[in-house]
């Protein structure tokens, strides 16, 4: 009995031993022209920005596992300066200003963390983050001036308290670092900035910059890895027309990595050229648009459709790293001197006026957690990053569709190829017959070829977006979409509006095949399902939707309305304070927080205004610029006993110089049509 139990100690402290070793294993992080690899295997991640300064603390956790289950493996986030000191020697790291409460849970759910960190951010926020007293200084920003440099490394040492023993090769979660943002200057400053956060202790496994626009003078290769984006609208644009700006290339497949539409307001008119050798780096984004912010004279609304066209646009290109921003939208904090927004009358960046406390972005995941439909559309897109990564990444993309199409061209399909090299290569075909605004025609009797594999002759659907797999996993060709490969089961996915051909590398070939759910395989180890089932592949059942009713009581009647003039910028003004005691005021009685579930429900309020705000208890809570879409609130996040709150809404001027899309009611005036207690977070 004494030799077994003796036996069966040393078979546990064995075990125990193993463990502890397989857990102190540091995966190593490299990088090549193709990709990152990990341990030597590559990878396709997925990175998802979200501001952890602007979510409460206590929703982090959710927050972040909600991130993983949408697919993202990694994530991004600024450090707005003037979020950690408004003050000048006053750095604050408490509450949701916790930087390393923030990377202890993103460590607990094994989510890498990319730093931005500044110290220009942009994100939005007032002066592109930059405090106010910085400016006081007057000393040159955003340049080698001992003075800045200075302030920012005493930045970074207070950033690098929060970092220190979190980094990669201590087990933790950073894995690297962005130096400023959108810079246009000279390359020696990005280095300055970086040798100050190497003398200070950052050690990472690979350091980043915004690929655009164009450097005056380069950083020497391999010291930061540029990084492009594209996104389907923008706010800053000054026009208020529908469609403005040339957006539309980022429907196109393409060579060229970057954009020549992103933040115009500072950069101006850019050309599509990189920096030399920017070419030998892999083809990463960190700025996809997720969705977009609304400006007070600018208010996109985004479609699932045009993050997902992106997207699958941007892979067939040949990234081999998606970054959305925003994965996940949030609410500016309080300041104590000033509002967090950017507006036209800061000192810095002040080129829109953005809302004081929303910062929703349309994004997946939106300012309360909710989410919108691309957290759905971009799943299985993300699975099959994941899971067929090793096998994407090496390959090289080829364009056999005209690269400079026009504006809602549409004599053509859009299509690119990713493949390998060799005899009975792999290859993945993206198709992309979409472009936001343009509904683009059915393309018939199209044939689709790669690596000497025609497929059957297709009609491909408007609208239609779709990656279909040449000579992978056994599978000659196939008229559907791979998704994910899991407990050996391989799951394709039906692309609505095309017929389900499988052809396998044995001779069997499988003609319109009808899907069969995730229990039912067609093929052997095939599981073929709908695109519904796909973007809610591996997750649990969802609750019913419920919803409860309130009543909004209108106590006082618009004033005067405001003459609504154009800022420096020259771009129409949000209103001011004053402004705001002219507003039409209701109120809204709030059910208890233990009936039904309200604590822990959204208030949505479907309006039409100009733009609208919510008060708890006297004190700014939320507010909108309305763009069609209803404004929400997180119930939990209510001072307690709150259980009345008042909404002021300014009527919708005629003629206003403001671009509101043709999803918003543009009839002059005010109205509340109803305002519920939504009891899921799908909108």
């Amino acid at each position: 009995m004494n030799q077994l139990l003796r036996f069966s100690v040393t078979i546990c402290i064995l075990v125990l031993s193993f463990t502890n070793a397989m857990a102190q294993h540091i995966p190593t992080v490299t990088w090549d022209s193709q990709s990152l690899l990990i341990d030597g295997h590559r990878v396709c991640p997925v990175m998802g920005e979200i501001h952890y300064s602007r979510i409460p603390a206590d929703e982090w956790a959710d927050e972040v596992r909600k991130m993983k289950e949408g697919g993202v493996t990694m994530i991004a986030t600024y450090l707005f300066w003037n979020h950690i000191e408004e003050q000048e020697g006053i750095f604050r790291w408490d509450g949701q200003r916790s930087l390393r409460n923030f990377l202890e849970v993103c460590k607990k759910e094994q989510m890498p963390v990319v730093l931005r960190l500044g110290p220009f951010c942009h994100g939005e926020v007032r002066n592109g983050g930059i405090p106010d007293w910085v400016f006081a200084k007057g000393c040159k920003l955003r340049e080698q001036n001992p003075v800045f440099l200075g302030l920012v490394e005493t930045l970074y040492r207070q950033i690098f308290t929060q970092v220190q023993g979190l980094q990669w090769k201590d087990g933790g979660p950073v894995i690297a670092a962005q130096f400023d943002n959108e810079y246009h200057g000279r390359g020696e400053y990005l280095m300055a900035l970086k040798q100050i956060a190497l003398k200070i202790g950052f050690d990472l496994p690979f350091y980043t910059r915004t690929g655009w626009p164009e450097l005056r003078t380069p950083v020497p290769f391999g010291e930061m890895l540029p990084l492009y984006g594209d996104y389907a609208d923008g706010f800053w644009d000054k026009e208020v027309t529908e469609g403005c700006g040339n957006y539309y290339k980022a429907f196109n497949f393409k060579g060229f990595r970057s954009s020549t539409a992103i933040g115009t307001d500072l950069l101006g008119k850019q050309e599509e050229k990189l920096n030399e050798g920017d070419e030998q780096y892999p083809y990463f984004t960190c700025e996809l648009g997720g969705g977009m912010a609304t400006a007070y004279h600018r208010r996109p609304y985004i479609y699932p459709e045009d993050a997902y066209s992106m997207a699958l646009v941007k892979l067939g290109s040949g990234s081999n790293l998606l970054g959305y921003y925003m994965y996940h939208g949030g609410t500016n904090p309080e300041g104590l001197l000033h509002t967090m927004n950017e507006c036209q009358t800061s000192p810095g960046t002040a080129n829109n006026d953005l809302p004081v406390m929303t910062y929703d972005f349309q994004a997946p995941l939106g300012e309360f957690g909710q989410t919108y439909p691309q957290y759905y559309m971009l799943r299985p897109l993300h699975l099959f990053m994941h899971d067929w990564g090793e096998t994407l990444a090496p390959m090289e993309a080829s364009f056999p569709a005209p690269q400079d199409l026009k504006k809602g061209e549409d004599t053509q399909l859009r299509w690119a190829i990713r493949s390998a090299k060799g005899e009975d290569a792999s290859a993945f075909i993206f198709v992309n017959n979409y472009e936001r605004f343009h509904k683009l025609s059915a393309k018939k009797n199209v044939q689709l070829e790669a690596c000497g594999v025609k497929l059957p002759k297709l009609t491909v659907p408007s609208g239609c977006m779709a990656i279909f797999p040449v000579n992978v996993d056994g599978i000659r060709y196939a008229t559907a979409q791979l998704v994910a490969r899991r407990d050996g089961k391989v799951y394709m996915m039906q692309v609505p509006g095309i017929p389900s051909t499988i052809c396998m590398t044995n001779g069997k070939t499988l003609k319109n095949v009808r899907p069969r759910g995730t229990r039912n395989p067609i093929y052997d180890n095939i599981y073929l399902i709908t695109k519904a089932e796909a973007e809610r592949l591996f997750l649990s059942e969802e609750e019913e939707t419920k919803s409860i009713a309130l009543a909004a009581e209108k106590v006082k009647e618009a004033g005067p309305l405001r003459t609504i003039v154009k800022g420096r910028a020259k771009v129409a003004e949000a209103p001011s304070e004053q402004d705001w005691q002219q507003a039409a005021v209701y109120r809204i009685q709030i059910p208890a927080p233990d009936k039904a579930g309200v604590g822990a429900s959204l208030l949505s309020i479907s309006y039409r205004g100009d733009c609208a705000r919510l008060y708890a208890n006297g004190h700014l809570i939320a507010d909108n610029f309305y763009y069609g879409r209803p404004f929400l609130y997180g119930l939990w996040r209510l001072p307690e006993n709150c259980s009345q709150l008042e909404l002021r809404i300014l009527p919708l001027q005629p003629d206003a110089p403001v671009y509101l899309p043709r999803e918003a009611d543009k009839t002059a005036g005010e109205q509340v049509y109803n305002v519920e207690i939504i009891q899921k977070k799908d909108i």
